[in-house]
């Protein structure tokens, strides 16, 4: 089985976990630490949020301000239209700011944000039918 860990830089890793247990997300602390945070998505999908010192220790060049520039768009599945609806809710009261407007495809529904250090998160529901 593979598994993928997205690495993102954080300004205040306190704030970041508590951001993101607001939205249901838990943490594995046996890769956590004050420098890193070890954030459970999936069984084998993580989000590592490293401080800015650490992440600099994993990158060649300048680390990407996500209040300034995109550097990245994580997409994640929804199971229901509900669900997207209740994240976007959830990130918004933890702080988050909107990025995109709601999207309506009909067979596809999402939704966007950026989180406390500006990276963007999108939250999907595809109906499998259509």
């Amino acid at each position: 089985m593979r598994m993928i860990f997205v690495n993102l830089p954080i300004k205040d890793l306190a704030a970041s976990r508590a951001f993101f247990s607001a939205l249901g997300y838990t943490f594995n602390e046996e890769f956590s630490d004050d420098t890193a945070a070890c954030m459970v998505v999936a069984d084998n999908i993580f989000v590592m949020l490293l401080t800015h010192e650490k992440f600099k220790g994993f990158i060649n060049g300048e680390m990407a301000d996500g209040h300034k520039v995109t550097e990245v768009l994580t997409a994640l599945s929804a199971d229901s239209r509900q669900e997207v609806d209740d994240i976007l809710a959830k990130a918004l009261k933890a702080g988050a700011k909107p990025w995109k407007p709601v999207m309506d495809m009909g067979f596809m529904y999402g939704c966007s944000f950026q989180d406390l250090d500006g990276h963007v998160w999108e939250y999907v529901f595809m109906e499998q039918a259509a």
